[in-house]
């Protein structure tokens, strides 16, 4: 039979003080989980049968220590050898150990240069990782690179992005919590404060922490360290009665039973953090309570163990204040955290490791020759099996346990990341209460990796709401983050986002532009629709003008049917009738187009307000015209030989009005076929309005058009200024003079007025100006005859006509 050896070098004793400090129960746990999977493995038929493994456990305690046990491994074992049945290799096969980071890269940097494998079941330190270093390491737990990056992920899931940060000042807690820190920043998560210390360091430097979180704003502290640091840190806290804050923790300490018996333990109560999975072991239970002295005669660790868990003094040791024991006692019938199997988390690692190098042994044993994995197909010569052939098959090394979980290294050595996430729901003396609330899996997409369970959380200070944790608070949606001068990213003030701006997420580090037909809401966190505007018939403004309109077409209704009753009646037939009549018809059309501004703007509509308003104007003012230049010719023709009416008669009338109205018509004939009016969104005027209005096209017509009405007018004006004092006793002279005034202050007035008003009251005042000098011809040249016609009928003759004047008609 022979016997391939490997050791483990643990640390299950630390000897720092009275019996009960001096038992590390859970190393002790460590190191029989292995001589059960070693023993397991011996009674397998399926893994390396017909072959033994032994073991050998070195109980180095400090750095001194370890490293010795190293150095004793790789000088080779073959004096430790004493039975004959067994292979004598020259060194050792694969060493398990150690529980810390740094004595694992203390020793590990020396056996692999001898290419001995090393597997550790707790040291994280993503440095361990460096094959340049540590070229012959491997691990069953998970390195600290996907720990801390899965706290990083934690904080920000919390929303805890001001937080402190303590680690132990030794190579476990400096890199975990650079690594911390790196990804922490990521995830846009600010520290505020960074502190590291040793559980053997000075006093003062713990008492700085103390105060520097006393002085802190952040309510949640990542402690990247050991259960030695966080229990000194925890009572130190208590001592200055330090509370309320929130504990994220290291898998170094969450689940440490020694927790439940320091001062303070309640400052741990409601702390998370990330632990590796739990896991069952069938028959470990029974081998750790089947533990006696008598198997282990020669450890003196076991016999301090023995009287530790039994109070006793075993075979007569010169402890007088204890009772005799003699090793036969049961561990049966104690409970105590040796014995407990319930939480198997980084015991099972141990299992794994131990499961790890025989399985890598069986497949050595089982190569056939030539398909080995070495030169030309070899394979390893088991009689003479070298350790950088155990480390090559240990490399490769893929299987799944008993229990369905896989266990295989990476080529840094390391295992799969899958945490679970734990809250410590109450710590009492002796007793601790655990609860699983999420997992975390490395191996899964980004935004899968972290979950949760929806399980109720205990939070620091044993309060069931979230604590929060936040330099400032989050930015709600339409604001943005200002960064604060001088502070870090999480430090931020909240602005308003500008005008035509909205965000539409918490903690936007800038506002969107909405696009130009959209506007911010009140809240100016959505971009909705402008609003439309234009002068409709609806609104009072328009209704309004509307009804002007309409009493106008109404009004010179009126008037026309009055004159036509009246058709035969001198005060009606003077000064051509038939001018009035077309007159009033044009003014109809004066009142009629002022609709067609009113309502949504058409491309149709555009063309025909102008246009119509133009014509029908010219229209108007013509026969103003006609009528003036009728009165002027009426007293010029009363001069003796005087022949002038017969140039100026109905027919040259009628050709004048034609003309005028003609050059307006081919005016607005070339606006419209060169560059006619159209209608456009107006989005400068107002910001948070769309003013649907005309556009002119080409404004050379627009000024054309309207400057022609003018100049008629103009021209108007100053022949019914010449006549006003002509004597007649109806002179309508004075009346179209009037008249002409009005029409001329109007659209004098309206020039400024048009270019200044915005919007919906740029239309309003070309409507105003239109009703205003429509009604100001209506009014002046129409209502006085209606007076007389309808009031003063004994005016309305022939003789009083005539007075001193001449009657004319046509």
């Amino acid at each position: 039979m022979i016997d391939q050896q490997f050791y483990t070098n643990t640390h299950p004793l630390h000897p720092i003080g009275s019996m009960q400090q001096f038992i590390n129960l859970r190393e002790f746990k460590f190191a029989q989980t292995m001589i059960f999977a070693i023993g397991e493995l011996n009674q397998s038929p399926d893994l390396l049968p017909n072959r033994t493994l032994g073991y050998k456990i070195f109980n180095a305690c400090g750095m001194s220590n370890i490293m010795k046990s190293a150095i004793d491994l790789a000088n080779g074992q073959r004096t430790k050898i004493y039975e004959g049945n067994c292979t004598k290799s020259e060194t050792t096969q694969a060493v398990l150990g150690h529980s810390a980071s740094t004595p694992t890269m203390g020793f590990a940097r020396i056996i692999g240069r001898f290419q001995i494998p090393v597997i550790s079941h707790f040291a994280t330190c993503a440095c361990l990782s460096n094959r340049q270093e540590y070229p012959s390491f491997f691990r069953t737990i998970t390195s600290d690179y996907h720990q801390s990056r899965a706290l990083a992920k934690l904080m920000k899931h919390f929303g805890w992005t001001w937080v402190g940060a303590i680690s132990s000042s030794n190579d476990y807690g400096i890199n975990g919590m650079t690594t911390f820190i790196e990804a922490a920043q990521e995830e846009g998560v600010c520290i505020e404060y960074y502190e590291a210390f040793q559980q053997t360091g000075p006093i003062h430097e713990l008492a700085k922490i103390v105060e520097v979180v006393k002085r802190s704003t952040s309510k949640v502290i990542m402690a990247f360290m050991t259960h030695r640091e966080i229990k000194v840190l925890a009572a130190e806290l208590y001592k200055h009665n330090i509370t309320g804050l929130q504990l994220v923790g290291s898998d170094a300490w969450l689940t440490d039973h020694s927790l439940t018996d320091i001062e303070g333990h309640s400052i741990l109560v409601g702390s998370i953090g990330f632990i590796v999975s739990r896991a069952q072991i069938p028959g470990l239970g029974k081998h750790l309570r089947d533990v006696q002295p008598s198997q282990f005669p020669d450890s003196q660790f076991v016999k301090d163990f023995w009287e530790y868990m039994f109070d006793c003094s075993l075979n007569g040791t010169a402890n007088m204040q204890r009772m005799p024991c003699n090793g036969s006692e049961s561990l049966h019938n104690i409970e105590s955290f040796f014995t407990d199997v319930s939480e198997l988390r980084f015991t099972n690692n141990v299992y794994k490791s131990v499961y790890a190098v025989a399985h890598a042994l069986n497949n050595l044993f089982e190569c056939k020759d030539g398909m080995g994995p070495f030169s030309n197909g070899d394979c390893a010569n088991i009689d003479h099996i070298e350790p950088w052939q155990v480390l090559h098959y240990l490399q490769n090394v893929n299987f799944t346990t008993k229990q369905g979980e896989q266990v295989f290294f990476d080529e840094n050595g390391d295992s799969p990341a899958v945490y679970e996430l734990i809250n410590l729901k109450n710590v009492t003396s002796g007793a601790m209460q655990i609860a699983q609330i999420g997992v975390y899996n490395s191996a899964l997409p980004s935004d899968n990796q972290f979950t949760m369970n929806g399980i109720p959380i205990v939070w620091g200070g044993g309060i069931y709401r979230v604590p929060a944790s936040v330099c400032s608070e989050s930015c709600v949606p339409g604001t943005r983050k200002v960064l604060q001068k001088g502070q870090p990213v999480c430090c931020y003030d909240c602005i308003p986002c500008a005008d035509g701006e909205i965000s539409n997420v918490t903690d936007s580090a800038e506002c969107l532009k909405c696009h130009k037909e959209f506007w911010p809401n009140g809240r100016r966190d959505t971009c909705i629709i402008k609003e439309i505007e234009y002068l409709s018939f609806s609104e009072i403004m328009g209704f309004i003008l509307t009804l002007f309109c309409l009493s106008g077409v109404i009004v010179t209704a009126i008037i026309a049917w009055i004159f036509f009753q009246f058709r035969e009646t001198p005060i009606v037939r003077a000064n051509n009738s038939e001018l009035s009549f077309l007159l009033l018809f044009s003014l109809t059309l004066c009142f009629l187009c002022s609709l067609t501004f009113i309502g949504r703007p058409s491309e149709w509509s555009c063309m025909l307000r102008h246009t119509a308003f133009g014509i029908t104007f010219v229209l108007c003012i013509s026969c103003v015209l006609g009528k003036t230049i009728v009165v002027l010719m009426a007293f010029r023709a009363k001069l003796p030989s005087s022949n002038v009416m017969k140039w100026f008669g109905p027919t040259q009338q009628r050709l004048s009005v034609l003309a005028f109205t003609l050059v307006q018509v081919v005016i607005c004939i070339l606006w419209l076929t060169i560059n006619p009016p159209y209608p456009v969104k107006n989005m400068e005027t107002y910001r948070d309005k769309i003013i649907l209005e005309c556009a002119l096209g080409s404004s050379i017509g627009f000024w054309a058009v309207l400057g022609y009405v003018g100049l008629l007018a103009m021209l108007c004006f100053i022949m019914a200024f010449l006549a006003r004092n002509l004597p007649d006793n109806f002179n309508e002279a004075k009346f179209i003079n009037f008249s002409m005034l009005i029409f001329c202050a109007v659209w004098i007035t309206f020039i400024p007025a048009y270019v200044s008003s915005p919007g919906k009251f740029t239309v309003a005042v070309e409507i105003f100006a239109i009703l205003a000098s429509s009604y100001g011809l209506l009014v002046c040249i129409f209502i006085p005859k209606c007076v007389l016609i309808l009031l003063r009928p004994e005016q309305n003759t022939k003789k009083h006509m005539m007075g001193k004047s001449t009657e004319v008609k046509y």
